[in-house]
């Protein structure tokens, strides 16, 4: 007695495998899409956080009458803001010149009260990012976020421009967010 079996044919089996593979096909530039929109949604979480945390700062500095520090007759602004001492911008000098800066952003760690920084510096912006965020990402020079991948941003002074550049270093994007210090503005740019 024969018995008959049942089963798929080499032909069955084969218009399955192409569906699969159009679908596939279909499917993997929306994917693609998907983690580069991750990308620059991260990055604006991060900016955007960044940013709270600089208006943060100058606002406690607000609720806190304006505190400041006078060294060798110039009057420095700065404020304890979560526990961290900032020294912020200031727009007049001593001599009541301006100074190109609105008053009252962060600027730099203020360490021990006796030295304003002469300069912004790639560690003053990495110093920024790690302090008025809360939870950060690892963020490093530029040298060091190209040998280190687990850095997540590079950072880097403008002391020209007096800005901070940051760059995101994840999956090869060169999203960046600038901190302008002189007026405060975060300023995210998708590349």
């Amino acid at each position: 007695m024969l018995r008959k079996q049942t089963g798929f044919s080499l032909v069955e089996l084969v218009v399955v495998i192409v569906v699969v593979g159009l679908l596939a096909v279909a499917a993997l530039p929306r994917f693609l899409d998907v983690t580069d929109e991750a990308k620059k949604a991260s990055i604006e979480g991060v900016a955007g956080g960044f940013a709270t945390g600089v208006l943060s700062a100058r606002a406690q500095w607000e609720a806190e009458a304006r505190p400041s520090i006078t060294l060798n007759g110039e009057k420095y602004n700065t404020v304890d803001y979560d526990g961290v001492d900032f020294w912020l911008t200031r727009s007049k000098d001593s001599s009541g010149s301006d100074t190109g800066f609105r008053d009252g952003y962060p600027y730099a760690l203020n360490e021990d009260n006796t030295s304003y920084p002469t300069s912004l510096t790639d560690q003053a912006c990495i110093d920024l990012m790690d302090n008025l965020l809360q939870n950060p990402p690892s963020v490093d020079t530029v040298a060091n976020a190209e040998n280190n991948k687990n850095v997540k941003y590079s950072a880097q002074a403008n002391t020209g421009a007096s800005t901070c550049t940051y760059v995101q270093q994840e999956g090869g994007s060169k999203h960046q967010f600038v901190y302008e210090i002189e007026t405060g503005r975060v300023t995210v740019t998708l590349q």
